[in-house]
């Protein structure tokens, strides 16, 4: 089984998937900072002024904080806020991933279109061009 297991490991397909889970990782960090630190603070001034993160609806009467942070540990709170945080952050990413796809798709298509004219356009090889000839006299026997 441990024999298994190695093989199991060093398959590419298996490194690939942990070198774009650890990137995948870093990359979600950069895009939760693009969020909280660029764009909420320009949202934050167009609307008003105010901070999403600290915007919340306390559960509990023991609650009477005017932080998030203070908030949460004086009891259960409804942060509405941070989930509208997280959920700009999901579609800044998702469109990050959505540009990136796609650029690398268009790239494929272009290399694509190289090939087929790259193979299309050369002759072929001075074997081949032999053996069809050697063919195509032999059909005429």
């Amino acid at each position: 089984m441990l024999h298994e297991f190695k093989t199991f490991i060093a398959r590419g397909n298996v490194m690939d998937l942990a070198v774009g889970v650890i990137i995948g990782g870093a990359f979600g960090l950069i895009v939760s900072s693009l969020v909280e630190d660029v764009v909420m603070p320009v949202v934050g001034v167009i609307f008003g002024g105010f901070d999403f993160s600290n915007y919340f609806l306390p559960l509990s009467s023991n609650v009477t904080a005017n932080t998030l942070a203070a908030a949460r540990e004086q009891g259960a709170v409804f942060a509405y806020g941070n989930f509208i945080t997280v959920v700009i952050n999901f579609v800044i990413l998702a469109w990050i991933i959505f540009l990136m796809v796609k650029g690398v798709n268009s790239l494929r298509k272009s290399m694509e279109k190289e090939e087929l004219k790259a193979s299309e356009a050369a002759p072929p090889p001075a074997d081949v061009q032999l053996l069809t000839e050697i063919r195509d006299l032999l059909k005429t026997r």
